[in-house]
């Protein structure tokens, strides 16, 4: 067993117990095996005389990038331990997205990294023949309460339980930035049929409006994660076409800080942090004129969608 599939094992059950506490101390952990292997390597390095490319090759990783990729491994295996806030903090998408995302013509949709389902109901209430696949359980558990007509399978972007050419669209909705792209891209070219779309989708919160810029500034005090909405897909798809939808959340003041609460960089905080920081959400949420003493929030969003097909 690789020290990439323990972890992966680690982290699946202590976001299946919905241990935060446990959570850190996989993060600590990790940080101290990944001081090790340095050594080791430097180690092996010496006596054998290795180039960093043959070391990087045979342990999937660089030295400089080791510490980088646990973090993102760990972040990205973090939601179990939030599953119950991201369902009732994090929004929907806009209905219009659908004709966009879905050619007229499809018929069975995969939704791939597909969470608690916030892009499932949506789907199948067009209509579709729906596949989720979501690789945490606590997660695939919300999903199925929440989109009982979905079929929610165990899966992962790189491993997907789906035959060949066997659905018409793939729609990836938060997740893409989380996924092994190079072992990702070939799986989804797989089970898309000839022509199929994959179409990749963010919600992303619109800083335009003063307080949710002061929101923003208080959730990325401690980690801050930047995502490129608007990605570049490789071959086998072609050229992408983008859609933006402006739209607005009608949420409240506890779903606001679930919402926060469900962020990777925030589940991953150390307890005390992340404690300060709801607290100090919460404070912004009471006391600032836009938003004070008020029952339902407005929360403005832009939804990016960027299209390919095969």
């Amino acid at each position: 067993m690789t020290i990439d599939d323990l972890a992966q094992r680690i982290a699946a059950d202590v976001a299946g117990d919905g241990g935060l506490a446990g959570l850190h101390r996989l993060s600590e952990v990790i940080a101290a095996l990944e001081d090790r292997r340095t050594a080791v390597i430097d180690e092996l390095r010496r006596g054998r005389h290795a180039t960093w490319e043959e070391i990087g090759h045979a342990c999937g990783m660089t030295r400089q990038g080791a510490t980088r990729r646990w973090s993102d491994k760990l972040r990205a295996r973090s939601f179990g331990a939030a599953a119950g806030a991201y369902r009732q903090g994090r929004p929907g998408y806009p209905q219009a997205l659908i004709g966009s995302a879905v050619p007229r013509e499809a018929r069975r949709v995969l939704d791939l990294g597909a969470g608690t389902g916030k892009l499932t109901r949506l789907l199948v209430d067009a209509g579709l023949d729906v596949v989720a696949v979501e690789p945490d359980g606590a997660m695939r558990h919300e999903l199925a309460a929440a989109v009982p007509k979905a079929a929610v399978r165990a899966g992962s972007a790189e491993r997907i339980p789906l035959p060949d050419g066997s659905v018409d669209v793939v729609v990836v909705a938060q997740a893409w930035h989380w996924f092994d792209q190079g072992a990702a891209v070939p799986e989804i070219a797989r089970v898309l049929a000839p022509g199929g779309t994959l179409s990749l989708i963010w919600n992303v919160r619109d800083e335009s409006e003063p307080w949710v810029a002061e929101l923003g500034a208080l959730m990325h005090r401690s980690a801050k994660q930047t995502i490129d909405t608007k990605p570049v897909v490789p071959a086998p798809f072609g050229a992408p076409e983008r859609l933006e939808i402006r739209w607005e959340h009608a949420t409240t003041r506890a779903g606001i800080l679930d919402m926060v609460a469900s962020r990777s960089y925030v589940i991953t905080l150390p307890e005390p942090e992340r404690t300060r920081l709801l607290a100090d959400v919460g404070h912004l949420l009471d006391t600032h004129s836009d938003l004070a003493g008020r029952e339902e929030i407005a929360m403005p969003y832009v939804t990016r969608c960027t299209r390919v097909r095969l």
